[in-house]
C-alpha cells in the first residue's frame, strides 16, 4: 500500500497551490483522509481531514484558507490552497486509514511547500 502525494512547490504570498495524493495497492477500504504538516520548527499539525462521506475538518491555522476533498472513484484526495501565507511553508504529508486485513493508519511521503513573502 502506497500513499503518493504530488504539487507541492514553491508560490507567492497570497497565491493558490493545489496538492493530490492517491492510495494504490492492495486494499480493502479507504476511510479517513488527512493532510498534515510540518512547519520549520514545529511539531506535525494536521490541516485537514476528511471522512470517506465527505464530511470535512479543518485546523483552525488554515480554516477558510484550504479545502479537502476526495474522489472515491480514484482513491485520491486533495487539498486546494488559497490565499497562502509565508508561515503556511513546510512539508505536507498525506495520510488515510486504510484497510487490508485490519485497518491501518498510512502514511504519504510528504511533498515540501514553500510561500515566499
Amino acid at each position: 500500500v502506497q500513499l503518493q502525494a504530488s504539487g507541492g512547490g514553491l508560490v507567492r504570498r497570497g497565491g493558490s497551490l493545489g496538492l493530490s495524493c492517491e492510495a494504490s495497492g492492495s486494499f480493502i477500504a479507504i476511510n479517513r483522509m488527512a493532510w498534515y504538516r510540518r512547519r520549520p520548527g514545529k511539531q506535525r499539525e494536521m490541516v485537514a481531514t476528511i471522512t470517506h462521506e465527505g464530511v470535512t475538518n479543518y485546523g483552525s491555522a488554515v480554516k477558510g484558507r484550504f479545502a479537502i476533498s476526495r474522489d472515491n472513484a480514484k482513491n485520491t484526495v486533495y487539498l486546494q490552497m488559497n490565499n497562502r501565507e509565508p508561515n503556511d511553508t513546510g512539508v505536507y504529508y498525506c495520510n488515510a486509514d486504510l484497510r487490508t486485513a485490519s485497518w491501518h493508519h498510512h502514511w504519504g511521503q510528504g511533498t515540501l511547500v514553500t510561500v515566499s513573502s
